[in-house]
């Protein structure tokens, strides 16, 4: 039997009506892949899963991420929890680790930018919400490809992106110390296609506040055409958000979606548990076929 869902926008996120016991079975895992790739987001309501839990249906996914690392120029490792769950925090109490970057979340991004190979999915549960704010938003990067002129989607078929860490932390503190800086620079560049063509045969666009500069363009064209973008991928009829209840699993195709948390207040104990879905893919460009003469 297929599982019952109701479309939350028309181009990207899904409810899912599924109870515990039966998510946990993992007997409607490959129908709940291909609705992710597919929809971008899903939701799930009233589970109220523990951590074993939410280990055990991303297991059924994927292949769950554990004790994967970044390191930065001092050779520290950053690994990727307890025993694949991350604890998603501001708080340094809650996540000594990771807190000093996550105020990053609050921009438009896709994960792991600086891989050759960029997780899967993600899967999301709340622990503590925010007092107010904290809603996650979803924006489909497939959907705001396809939507382009062809003369545009040739073009930027062509192109390659620069993504680092200083592009996608300084926006969101530009307060920073040089010290901070400093450190963010020495964690690892990584280049992109601008259009990941994907074994499936689709394309979507890469883009994440990671995004430094257009290789071999002009400074100032390379801003304005990823600005240019950004503001493409993010309009009202690409996105979906998400205002969170206790309970709820969030799931998202983080090849084929961006996502940013809003607002909330300071000093907020709002903490989520999340689990990471090794990617399955390296982004590639897509092929340029030549016109016969």
């Amino acid at each position: 039997m297929a599982i019952e869902k109701v479309d939350l926008t028309p181009r990207i996120g899904s409810e899912l009506k599924l109870d515990k016991a039966t998510l946990l079975s993992g007997e409607h895992s490959q129908e709940i892949r291909r609705l992710l790739v597919d929809r971008g987001a899903l939701v799930v309501r009233g589970l109220f899963l523990n951590d074993e839990e939410l280990r055990t249906v991303a297991r059924s996914l994927g292949d769950l991420r554990i004790g994967k690392s970044k390191r930065g120029s001092d050779g520290k490792v950053l690994n990727e929890g307890d025993e694949g769950i991350l604890k998603v925090s501001l708080d340094p109490e809650v996540n000594p680790e990771y807190a000093k970057f996550l105020f990053g979340n609050l921009l438009w991004h896709m994960d792991g930018t600086y891989e050759e190979v960029p997780p899967f999915a993600t899967l999301f549960t709340p622990v503590r919400l925010s007092e107010w704010g904290g809603d996650t938003m979803f924006a489909s990067t497939y959907a705001a490809y396809e939507d382009l002129p062809a003369e545009e989607r040739e073009w930027l078929e062509t192109l390659r992106v620069m993504h680092t860490m200083q592009a996608a932390l300084f926006p969101a503190k530009r307060d920073c110390t040089p010290e901070e800086f400093a450190v963010w620079c020495s964690y690892p560049q990584r280049s992109h296609p601008l259009v990941w063509q994907h074994k499936s045969g689709r394309k979507s666009l890469v883009l994440s506040t990671s995004a430094a500069y257009v290789e071999g363009m002009h400074t100032a064209e390379s801003h304005d055409l990823l600005q240019r973008l950004m503001l493409h991928a993010t309009q009202e009829k690409y996105v979906y958000r998400h205002v969170w209840q206790a309970g709820d699993l969030a799931m998202w195709d983080n090849t084929g979606a961006i996502h940013r948390a809003m607002p909330y207040e300071e000093g907020s104990k709002r903490e989520f548990h999340r689990c990471t879905l090794n990617g399955e893919e390296p982004i590639t460009a897509p092929t340029r076929v030549e016109q016969a003469a």
